[in-house]
């Protein structure tokens, strides 16, 4: 490689010597001049002081066996304990086979006898690239986590915007929309109070059924868009939708509830209200089922709310489609308040969703250590939707 126009000069290497023979290092150091590295390599042999330079930067550390009080082993745990991603090379001038594997598997790169130190530049080069290597995949491993934070971030901060922008036009519709529809029925009704004219007065009526469909439809958009009925309470909400879910599908609906009063942290409702409105959505779009159960209850300090059908259930297909996102926006919204989603068929056939929330710290911590709140578990759609 050149730079403008230069040849670039060779890389030194920093290289840690743990060894107490001056001769040995010497050979050391000529076998590796020999070979083309330019390595400055440092000697140190006590204990404290190999211990305070593994702090220093080195691209390597090679070591000899036995050295006076101690093992090269010990270097190696030394660095091990720092987790440090450094290359280690143990010398001896004998060493047994059962040493060697000890340490090649509590993490040292190579093993070398003193009387066949060839190979000691190339095992030099290939464990500081392996080690560079390693390190490139921790920074990367740092980066995706951080990226997946950050994504998630986003995902719940686009959610709440979105909830915040379907609030702002749910009342616009009441306040504008609701209200000039109100005052077209007043006048209409005027109009038909007062018409003689038989075609007007038909004329009238069946203007005013248009707009008594008119405000049903504001007022179902309005609540779709901010369900007024959650400041009952979410066991008052998923009646209110269990009902009017089996009225308007003519799919039979039971709904399961664990306990009466539910004191809920802010945002949890909505994102339990969210996700059965989603899910329900699917069951009539999709299951092609004749019964849905909705099961709600806090144990533990752990909300869980289940959406199960009897439906055609999740097809490998359906499992497969890269651009569905029911169940991705289902995911992070449920991450937006601690909690995640399983999707899964049910015992005997139909689908099963599952939204969990840890409500209490105890809680939290009890399930944090097996369970991976941010898990993607799948990146498929609800009972086939696209």
């Amino acid at each position: 490689m050149t730079i403008s126009g230069e040849e670039q000069a060779p890389r030194v290497l920093r290289v840690l010597h743990v060894e107490d023979s001056e001769l040995d290092h010497q050979l050391i150091s000529t076998q590796l001049t020999r070979a083309g590295l330019s390595v400055e390599l440092q000697r140190l042999d006590a204990l404290p002081a190999v211990l305070a330079a593994l702090d220093e930067r080195w691209d390597a550390v090679i070591s000899d066996f036995n050295l006076p009080g101690y093992s090269g082993l010990e270097v190696l745990d030394a660095l091990k304990a720092r987790a440090l991603p450094l290359p280690f090379i143990l010398i001896s001038g004998e060493i047994g086979e059962d040493i060697a594997v000890a340490a090649m598997r509590n993490g040292a790169s190579d093993y070398l006898l003193k009387n066949n130190l060839n190979r000691l530049a190339p095992a030099l080069l290939h464990a500081i690239d392996a080690a560079e290597n390693e390190r490139a995949r921790l920074a990367a491993d740092q980066e995706l986590v951080r990226s997946k934070q950050r994504l998630h971030q986003l995902a719940g901060h686009l959610q709440t915007s979105v909830e915040l922008e379907r609030a702002a036009i749910a009342r616009e519709i009441h306040d504008d929309v609701g209200g000039s529809l109100t005052a077209i029925k007043f006048d209409l009704a005027w109009i038909d109070r007062h018409a003689t004219e038989p075609e007007v007065r038909q004329r009238v009526g069946a203007a005013l059924e248009t707009v008594n469909s008119a405000i049903d439809a504001s007022q179902r958009i309005m609540h779709n868009l901010r369900p007024a009925i959650l400041e009952q309470g979410l066991v008052a909400a998923l009646q209110w939708m269990t009902a009017r879910f089996e009225r308007r599908t003519g799919i039979e609906a039971g709904l399961r509830i664990g306990e009466e009063r539910l004191e809920l942290p802010p945002g949890v409702p909505l994102v339990a209200y969210r996700t059965a409105q989603e899910a329900l959505t699917n069951v009539s779009k999709h299951a092609q089922a004749t019964r849905v159960d909705i099961e709600l209850s806090l144990d533990s300090g752990v909300l869980t709310l289940e959406i199960r059908d009897d439906g055609r259930g999740i097809a490998p297909g359906d499992l497969a489609k890269e651009r569905s996102f029911g169940i991705r926006g289902l995911h992070e919204r449920a991450a937006t308040v601690g909690g995640w989603v399983d999707l899964s068929a049910s015992p005997g056939g139909g689908t099963s969703l599952i939204l969990t929330v840890p409500l209490a710290q105890d809680a939290i911590d009890a399930l944090d250590d097996a369970t991976d709140f941010g898990e993607d578990h799948d990146s498929a759609s609800i009972w086939g939707r696209v």
